[in-house]
């Protein structure tokens, strides 16, 4: 059971805070909440001792002989502070010990993830960018915040992503460190497919796959993490799409195919983790096929579809980086990896991220293992964990072999 610190500053989205916390708990974590007593006027004290089982308390001058201003953040494995407001990051920027969370922060040894929630004005003010950026400088990670409804009638960047985005992303910080979430995308373009197409038999019926779409989300809200620009292409992906991220919806792989071809050229990183049919039916009945009827098929002619990753390759331009995904199985001809060796080479792209689906136990799942092998013959094991920390893994494979500079900062145009 890990310990994890969650902080909460004086801001509405503090009621997320509950939801987060609701999480984190059902995940197996023991969590102590530790409010600003601003916080406790959004969400009182009894919902955080109620959803956590542990005592909730905002000044240092409580439960002394614990000396809980030092023992909570020495004893915590991960601190969260969701919402972090701009009073929040500029105390813990200038390294202020004036409630329990701020001096709870200077005491923690273990990954720091602040949450920033804010009016649109607040985040990009200058004094508050640059308390980000010494936050992130010592080693603390600052999540860019959603875009989307303020309070009142106003909307733009300050939104605090959704509890489950949160949560997927404390867990990675949890088990693959502070590292895994750095926002070394800043700057870069990265689009992204998930799910997997269907081809239209008749206006009932389709043929399809087993794709759940959560790996390419799961590297989608990664990225957006990290900082980057991220498009997401998604085939038939019944998920809420994560935070700082645009969602262009497709249902086949011709769809799919001209999205991909659309959004690509001037991307940095091209990752095809959409399962694409490889064949479709060669007609599309108008009306429902039915049986015992002169409609009923006796067999379905199939046509290939287009060869979207191949294709990618072919067009990209130059220092664009293409990830191909492979969920392969072993048979008499070979073992998973020396298939997916096999489609490396055939398909050319730069990294291909293996996935052994042998007996479907990786379609719908949360969590996954992979390989990742690259064209240089390297090949690095993603342990089993999370789809979120096989992400993280992924973006580590990517990061060393970019080519092109970052992009300029955001609103500039590239």
């Amino acid at each position: 059971m890990s310990r994890i610190v969650l902080g909460v500053a004086g801001g509405v989205a503090a009621y997320k805070a509950a939801l987060l916390l609701r999480a984190l708990t059902e995940a197996g974590h023991d969590v102590r909440v530790v409010p600003t007593p601003g916080a406790l006027h959004f969400v009182g004290a009894a919902t955080f001792e109620a959803l956590s089982g542990n005592p909730v308390t905002t000044d240092v001058w409580s439960d002394v002989p614990e000396v809980a201003h030092v023992r909570i953040g020495q004893t915590a494995d991960l601190v969260v502070v969701a919402p972090a407001t701009a009073d929040l990051l500029a105390r813990a920027a200038a390294g202020r010990a004036d409630d329990l969370l701020t001096a709870t922060l200077l005491t923690a040894h273990c990954p720091v993830v602040f949450v920033p929630a804010m009016h649109t004005e607040m985040w990009l003010h200058p004094a508050t960018q640059d308390n980000v950026a010494t936050l992130r400088r010592r080693g603390a990670v600052v999540l860019p915040p959603a875009v989307g409804r303020l309070t009142g009638p106003d909307s733009g960047p300050g939104r605090l992503p959704e509890p489950a985005d949160v949560a997927a992303l404390a867990h990675v910080a949890l088990t693959a460190g502070a590292d895994a979430l750095r926002a070394d995308l800043a700057g870069r373009r990265v689009v992204v497919s998930a799910g997997g197409t269907r081809e239209p038999l008749d206006p009932v019926r389709y043929l399809g796959n087993r794709s759940s779409g959560k790996q390419g989300w799961a590297l989608a809200r990664v990225a957006a993490a990290r900082g980057a620009d991220v498009t997401l292409v998604a085939a038939n992906v019944d998920l809420p799409a994560p935070f700082g991220v645009r969602v262009v919806p497709v249902g086949t792989a011709e769809e799919l195919r001209t999205a991909m071809v659309a959004e690509a050229p001037d991307a940095d990183v091209v990752v095809m983790t959409a399962a694409v049919a490889d064949f479709r039916p060669a007609t599309v009945a108008a009306t429902k096929l039915k049986k015992d009827s002169a409609s009923e098929p006796g067999s379905v002619p199939l046509v290939r579809n287009p060869d979207v990753l191949a294709e990618l390759v072919t067009k990209r331009p130059p220092g664009q980086l293409v990830v191909g995904f492979a969920a392969e199985t072993g048979d008499e001809t070979g073992d998973v990896l020396a298939h997916a060796r096999a489609k490396l080479a055939r398909k050319g792209c730069d990294l291909l991220v293996v996935n052994d689906v042998s007996g479907g136990g990786v379609f719908g799942r949360p969590d996954n293992a992979a390989v990742v092998l690259a064209a240089d013959g390297t090949a690095t094991e993603v342990p089993h964990g999370t789809k979120d920390a096989v992400a993280a893994a992924v973006w580590q494979a990517v990061l060393p072999r970019l080519a092109r500079p970052p992009a300029a900062p955001p609103g500039a145009r590239r």
